[in-house]
Order: structure tokens, then sequence, then C-alpha cells
């Protein structure tokens, strides 16, 4: 039995859980509304504000979905509750963002301001000049909005200039040294 897989998923009061035929499972919370359509031998229950993820026979392919879809279960009713958020940090010199609108430009580097439209079910901010905040309800799209507002100037590994998450720790390489002959 998965580790994982078998632990119950408590659903907090407010959140409204509702599997159909299909094993289309759909949560409903306080910040909004996301689906997860689960594989047919994979057994989704919920009473009693439980869900329980079961699985139909013991083989590989069963065993390896089984903990899979009781985690993004998992990560769809923490996100309707509360929801997700990544931090960004912008280091170098000159390098800067700001919020315009629906975007957010940013200076770093490059000949020309570079913009990041919002996506639907993500918000950007900007608290200070050299931070952006990804914020929203799937776990999913705000690790790939990040990710690619990081992947726009990756970390300079010789003296740290570039995008990195906030908790990320960047090991800065030793530059040249003058040889001797």
């Amino acid at each position: 039995m998965s580790r994982i897989g078998r632990l119950p998923i408590h659903v907090p009061s407010g959140i409204t859980v509702k599997v159909d035929e299909n094993n289309l499972v759909t949560i409903t919370g306080p910040k909004g509304t996301l689906s997860q359509s689960v594989n047919k031998i994979i057994n989704v229950k919920f009473d009693n504000n439980t869900i329980t993820v079961t699985r139909n026979n013991d083989l590989s392919e069963s065993r390896s979905m089984h903990g899979l879809y009781r985690t993004l279960l998992n990560n769809i009713v923490l996100g309707v509750k509360d929801g997700y958020k990544k931090s960004l940090i912008i280091k170098g010199v000159g390098y800067k963002a700001s919020k315009q609108g629906n975007k957010i430009v940013m200076n770093i580097g490059f000949s020309h301001p570079v913009e990041v439209c919002e996506q639907e079910g993500i918000t950007l901010s900007c608290p200070n000049t050299t931070e952006i905040v990804v914020e929203g309800i799937s776990k999913e799209k705000v690790g790939a909005v990040a990710a690619s507002i990081k992947a726009l100037k990756p970390v300079e590994p010789y003296h740290g200039y570039g995008i990195r998450y906030s908790d990320e720790v960047v090991i800065l390489k030793e530059g040249k040294t003058a040889g001797k002959k």
C-alpha cells in the first residue's frame, strides 16, 4: 500500500467536494473552484469531511497513480482554502520590476523592458522594486508562471545577478586568479 496514498485527506468546513460517475472530482472553497480528473483504476470516496483514495488492484500502474492522485487532490483542497504563493527576487545593478495594470514590467539587463502578463487564475504583484509575488489557487499554475519568469534571466554564477526564488540558495563560483609563471 502506498504510504502517501493511504493517508486520508481532511476537508475543512466551507469546502465542498463532488465526485461524479466519470471520476471527476470538483472541489469548491472560499478562493475558487478546481477540478481533477482521476483515472478509472483509482477510486475516490468522500464522506464525513474526508476524501479517501483507494486502488482497484495491485498492478504497478495503479500503485504509482495511487499516491499521485492523493497528492493532487490534497493540493487542490489546500489551494481552494488558502491559495499558493511564490516569491521571486531580482538581483543586479539597475534590475527592477514594477506593476503596470495587469502586467509586470521588468528591466533585467536587456535593451528593452520585459513584460509578463497575468494569466487566468494567477495574480502578479510587486511589493517592492526587486520582488515579484505570484499567487493563485492552483499549485501547478503558480509554479509554472514563477518558473517562466525565473527563466527570463537565470542567475549568473559569478556575481549572482538574475531572478531567483526567495528561498533559493545560490552558490557563487570563484573568479579567475592571476597565475604564476
